[in-house]
């Protein structure tokens, strides 16, 4: 299992630059499952994420588990410890699931993971490139392999087929603080002067060479026409 998340933890971190501390996205349903298995996430998970870890959710999912009671009563007690994120539903909030799917919308700038039992929300994210998902299996937490949106994702990266705009501009704006630009086109140039001979000049000379001989023949028979005159 750890050797899975290390594998799984390169993948995101080589192909989606994940740094520490990771930052994990809980909801109601994960934090529900950690106190019905015993899992304390604080301590447990730093380890087995091999890296600093952030336990964040927002305000959407607190209201949510405030609003089912005294059944999650022990979950709500649980994410209020961690540290709450920002969301765009301040004047209404919407459940959990939702607030958690808009926190990752636009390519997952924040990179954080997703920790739900939710399979609902669990099937979306994967619909998701570069979201880690991690949900607990009987009194394990579990990380995810990448899902296939993020595996084709990283391909057409490999092939250069997804290069972003704002990367380009930003090559092209380093070649021209180098000087790396002016000195691709000084070998560009270089290499059409360093262009053989034009055959059609070949040709002229050719015919220029065919004159002049025909030149000193044609004053030999007027000089010899002269003679016989005489």
């Amino acid at each position: 299992r750890q050797k899975h998340a290390k594998k799984n933890m390169g993948f995101y971190k080589h192909n989606f630059h994940f740094r520490e501390p990771f930052q994990v996205l809980l909801d109601g349903t994960f934090c529900q499952a950690a106190l019905r298995n015993k899992i304390q996430i604080r301590e447990q998970l730093p380890g087995y994420l091999d890296g600093a870890t952030q336990l964040c959710t927002t305000r959407c999912v607190l209201k949510e588990l405030e609003s089912l009671g005294k059944a999650l009563y022990g979950a709500k007690l649980i994410a209020q410890r961690f540290q709450v994120r920002k969301c765009s539903h301040h004047k209404d909030p919407v459940s959990g699931s939702a607030c958690l799917l808009s926190m990752i919308e636009e390519g997952n700038p924040h990179h954080f993971f997703i920790a739900t039992q939710d399979q609902d929300l669990a099937n979306k994210v994967k619909k998701k490139a570069g979201v880690p998902l991690l949900f607990i299996i009987q009194n394990t937490m579990v990380l995810d392999k990448p899902s296939p949106r993020s595996l084709a994702f990283v391909q057409k990266l490999q092939t250069n087929q997804l290069v972003p705009e704002y990367q380009k501009q930003n090559i092209v704006k380093l070649k021209e603080r180098e000087g790396l630009a002016k000195q691709e086109g000084e070998q560009r140039r270089k290499r059409k002067r360093a262009g053989g001979p034009n055959p059609l000049s070949c040709l002229k000379k050719k015919k220029k060479k065919t004159q002049e001989g025909q030149e000193p023949s044609a004053e030999k028979k007027k000089r010899r026409k002269r003679k016989r005159n005489r």
